[in-house]
């Protein structure tokens, strides 16, 4: 199996911009002042920006020394609940993936059950179902709250760092846990789709030079399958990103809930509401744009 490089021509498509593009972004442009005119002139709405900066970056009254406010703070508990929910997404969802396309019946039995099961749920039922399940089950047999208040402070700050505070470990497992298995349902029919989309040539190319099942899935069938399922995986890793919002609900300090908490202290509510948007707003592209680079990389490159 040979990797060559595609020709300029297919490597890259030219953008334009049309007509049609200037009048949706005129549209958008104009429905946009609208808007700000009739809160500002048309409801009397008071603007208050000032009260935001004080609540994303501060000053330690103690050292002198700049520190987060609640709103960064809770966009990094964004972004921990999500890295992991995403990890926990990601194996669930292979894992389950390569179940449903296995020849044994029980196991493809247990992955569709695992996937009709998921997501006809909703995910804020979830949440409440594993946050007093882990909690009252799950946490006293794994001593999950003594280890995380034994740390001390050495080494305690290390594990905020990385996971949550040892008062708030409970709701965040039970976020992340939430998360991995609500989006691991759609990662596994993606898995499924994208190795079902490789041809049944490979698949026999593979098994006659002597591959055994693992090593036809591992250097033959996945790599291929990857390129297939990056831009649906880009996807489902973006709404992980936006669904981390629903566990607020059991007062988990992320980002959506800080904003609730900014929005009750000081009664500002347009402007909280925009500066969480346009911080969700850039995680997400962020993921994007990572994605769409790594999706170009691997473009340029048939198998």
């Amino acid at each position: 199996m040979t990797m060559t490089p595609q020709p300029p021509s297919q490597q890259s498509t030219q953008t334009k911009f049309s007509l049609l593009d200037g009048v949706i972004l005129l549209g958008i442009a104009v429905f946009t002042a609208y808007l700000l005119y009739r809160l500002t002139y048309s409801f009397n709405y008071k603007w208050n920006w000032s009260v935001i900066p004080n609540y994303l970056i501060n000053i330690n009254e103690d050292n002198g020394s700049w520190k987060s406010g609640v709103l960064l703070q809770g966009l990094f508990t964004t972004i921990k609940l999500s890295i992991w929910g995403t990890v926990l997404a990601a194996l669930l969802g292979t894992i389950i993936g390569l179940m449903s396309i296995s020849r044994k019946l029980f196991f493809r039995l247990c992955g569709r059950t695992y996937v009709e099961l998921i997501r006809n749920i909703p995910a804020l039922v979830l949440v409440f179902i594993f946050y007093y399940f882990v909690s009252d089950q799950i946490m006293p047999l794994l001593h999950v709250d003594e280890f995380s208040r034994s740390l001390g402070r050495d080494n305690g700050w290390l594990f905020t760092l990385f996971f949550s505070t040892p008062e708030t470990m409970t709701q965040f497992l039970s976020g992340v846990i939430t998360l991995g298995l609500f989006q691991g349902a759609y990662i596994s029919e993606i898995v499924r789709g994208g190795i079902q989309s490789i041809d049944e040539g490979q698949w026999e190319a593979s098994r006659a030079i002597g591959l055994t099942k693992w090593q036809q899935m591992r250097r033959v069938i996945l790599p291929q399958a990857i390129r297939n399922m990056l831009p649906p995986l880009a996807n489902e890793f973006i709404n992980t990103i936006k669904y981390s919002s629903i566990v607020s609900v059991i007062s988990i300090q992320e980002l959506t809930f800080q904003g609730m908490q900014v929005m009750a202290s000081t009664q500002v509510t347009i402007e909280v509401w925009l500066t969480i948007t346009g911080m969700y707003l850039v995680l997400c592209l962020c993921l994007s744009f990572g994605v769409n680079y790594l999706e170009q990389k691997m473009s340029r490159y048939t198998i």
